[in-house]
């Protein structure tokens, strides 16, 4: 496994960005050069094991070498409930595989995904059945984003 330098290292491993929710969480996941979202999709379970044990089953299918679960800071930087479940989610993923798992600031990302959808006259359940998704693939593009820019 190559990791990512932005000097000319290609990178040889996908990147999974995870937007955790009660009953849906999305995931999306870069192609093999880490440098496009290759995949989105959500998963709809309640259960914060089950969804670790389905994120981490689907990070070693696609060959995942780091997973950066959403960490929905206040706007003032604290950590909330919603950053704790989130801080569980990853130290489940931690346990349940063997792949680097980071928490990665989302602070507005599913304001943002709300806002792509609506420009783009997603509204209803069409919205709701897809904003974790896209809220995954911009944490998943901010994700790539800081490793191009900051090696």
């Amino acid at each position: 496994m190559i990791l990512y330098l932005s000097k000319g290292v290609v990178i040889s491993m996908r990147i999974m960005a995870i937007d955790y929710g009660d009953a849906r969480t999305g995931i999306a996941v870069s192609d093999e050069s880490a440098a496009l979202v290759g995949e989105a999709w959500v998963i709809h379970v309640k259960s914060q094991t089950t969804a670790a044990q389905t994120i981490a089953a689907e990070a070693v299918a696609r060959g995942v070498g780091i997973i950066a679960v959403g960490y929905p800071r206040n706007m003032n930087g604290t950590v909330g409930p919603r950053a704790e479940k989130s801080e569980r989610l990853a130290e489940m993923l931690k346990a349940l595989c063997d792949i680097e798992v980071s928490l990665w600031d989302e602070r507005l990302t599913t304001m943002s995904a709300h806002r792509i959808l609506s420009d783009a006259g997603r509204h209803g359940k069409k919205r709701k059945n897809t904003v974790d998704a896209v809220a995954a693939a911009l944490i998943l593009e901010s994700y790539l984003d800081y490793l191009l820019n900051n090696d």
